[in-house]
């Protein structure tokens, strides 16, 4: 493909899409830029139909699937992301859940096995900007720390992305923000003290709040699954304030005219 600008997110499951990244999809989607995610794997350890949760009575996992992928492909169409390219594998489900002992499962596929396919893509789209999560998967969830090793070895093996970004999770203004949450009576949680990355290591800060109530309707298409349905019963106001501006971390530049502190994942590359 000829080297216009393209972003290419690199993502575990069907619905990852949305909170990291959903804003910038959609923001460089309007700006031109060609977008692509790739989805590692189907999501078979989700909620099947009905709320049924893995290990339940009832969980079907071939049904999940097929949920999950219509609902992929609805909300990529509402992010304005042009292209998405499945992997396929197996959802691993959490750490210590049954679905890690499953030989197909994402975790246990060699990582070489899995970059070589990733860094096919790469060598097709040929993206300057390439997003994926940090060393510990943002949570330590096994397929986002999948994901991220063979992001890096791709990135690596191919020498073709310009900047390597790992979304991150601010955390002074998410303990803020949690602290409204729960003053508001929408959620019990309280995230300990290391949540998030501090804001001095966040490298770049983008923009996105024209795209923040397209976020929250990419959301509602995977409404089946239990992780989406609190950002889904905030008011308007606090989803527009939680959805505004998408944060990252760079961890590879090769542009040298990019600032270190960056409110544009192409900064440097237009």
């Amino acid at each position: 493909m000829a080297d216009q600008l393209t972003i290419m997110a690199v993502h575990a499951h069907p619905d990852d899409e949305v909170i990291s990244t959903g804003g910038v999809f959609a923001r460089y989607a309007a700006e031109g830029i060609r977008t692509v995610l790739v989805t590692c794997t189907n999501g078979e350890e989700g909620d099947a139909p009905g709320g049924i949760k893995p290990g339940e009575p009832g969980h079907d996992a071939n049904a999940v699937r097929a949920q999950r992928l219509s609902e992929l492909r609805e909300s990529a169409a509402l992010l304005g992301i042009e292209h998405v390219e499945l992997l396929g594998y197996r959802d691993s489900g959490m750490d210590g859940w049954d679905g890690n002992q499953d030989p197909e499962a994402f975790r246990n596929i060699p990582v070489e096995q899995s970059a070589a396919r990733l860094a096919d893509l790469i060598r097709h789209y040929r993206p300057q900007v390439v997003v994926t999560y940090d060393e510990n998967g943002n949570y330590g969830h096994p397929d986002h720390i999948q994901a991220n090793r063979i992001a890096v070895a791709a990135t690596t093996e191919t020498g073709i992305p310009d900047k390597l970004y790992y979304t991150a999770i601010p955390r002074e203004s998410s303990l803020e923000m949690f602290e409204e949450l729960r003053s508001r009576g929408l959620v019990d949680f309280e995230p300990p003290e290391d949540f998030g990355t501090p804001m001095e290591l966040i490298t770049a800060v983008v923009d996105v709040a024209p795209y923040a109530q397209r976020k929250v309707k990419a959301l509602e298409a995977h409404a089946s699954q239990g992780d989406s349905v609190p950002f889904l019963r905030m008011p308007s106001d606090l989803q527009q304030m939680i959805f505004s501006a998408e944060s990252f971390t760079r961890h590879l530049n090769r542009v040298p005219d990019a600032p270190d502190q960056e409110t544009d994942l192409f900064a440097g590359l237009r």
